[in-house]
C-alpha cells in the first residue's frame, strides 16, 4: 500500500535525522539504535546501513576531540 510505504519512509527519515544528530555528538550506541529503527521502518535504507558501520568503526577508533563529523574514506 502506497500510504503505508510513504508513512514508513517519513518515519525512517525522522529516525535517521535523530541518529545523525547523535552521530555528530559521538553517541555511537544511541545513534546505532536510531539507524536500526530506521531500517525496521524502511529496510532498503542504504544511508542507515552505512552509518551503522561508521558508528561501529568510530567506536573502535574514536575520532579526535575536534572532529567535525566528516567521515574520510580510508580506501575504495
Amino acid at each position: 500500500d502506497v500510504a503505508i510505504r510513504a508513512a514508513n519512509l517519513v518515519m525512517a527519515m525522522d529516525l535517521f535525522a535523530r541518529g545523525y544528530e547523535l552521530y555528530t555528538q559521538q553517541s555511537w550506541d544511541e545513534a546505532i539504535a536510531y539507524f536500526e529503527a530506521a531500517l525496521k521502518a524502511c529496510p532498503d535504507d542504504g544511508p542507515s546501513k552505512i552509518f551503522i558501520k561508521r558508528c561501529q568503526a568510530l567506536k573502535l577508533n574514536p575520532p579526535p576531540a575536534d572532529w567535525d563529523a566528516v567521515y574520510t574514506l580510508e580506501s575504495k
